[in-house]
């Protein structure tokens, strides 16, 4: 299996051009609300426990799981990520403004999209055209950033 490092990099060369990097620092974070939102939307209402489970948070320990796999520090971000993921779809949820499903899809389908155009400016194909793995390694590549700004070691 490939490092963290490894991965990253491979991911960075298809992502050099400003305008396409800085729709998915929009976009990625964006995508991975909405995954967790639709995902959360699924209740696991058949086990008996005192609250709410669903399919989001089982997703979620699975994703730490694989970014611990990866860096022994890059998944504590990625977890408090997914926790404020998980906070954001409890808000909404409670609001009853829209159903978070709804929210979730319309935010899903509308990133993708920025993503695509951000690739067509770039010139190259997303990633996970090559690998469906660098659909985990872009919110990881995006966390490094955020590490290395803030003088962490991934």
């Amino acid at each position: 299996m490939p490092t963290l490092n490894e991965w990253l990099s491979e991911y960075g060369q298809s992502h050099k051009n400003e305008t396409n990097k800085t729709i998915h620092w929009i976009c990625v974070p964006t995508i991975f609300f909405s995954i967790v939102g639709l995902l959360y939307s699924i209740k696991l209402t058949f086990l008996k426990i005192d609250f709410n489970l669903n399919v989001a948070m089982i997703a979620i320990i699975g994703m730490i799981a694989y970014y611990f796999s990866l860096s022994k520090t890059l998944w504590i971000g990625m977890l408090i990520f997914g926790a404020a993921c998980l906070g954001l779809c409890y808000l909404i949820e409670r609001s009853g403004i829209l159903p978070l499903w709804m929210v979730s899809l319309a935010l899903f389908v509308a990133a993708w999209l920025a993503q695509f155009y951000g690739h067509k400016i770039e010139g190259a194909k997303p990633s996970f055209l090559k690998d469906l793995q660098f659909l985990m390694i872009g919110p990881a590549w995006l966390m490094s950033f955020i590490y290395q700004r803030l003088g962490i070691n991934y």
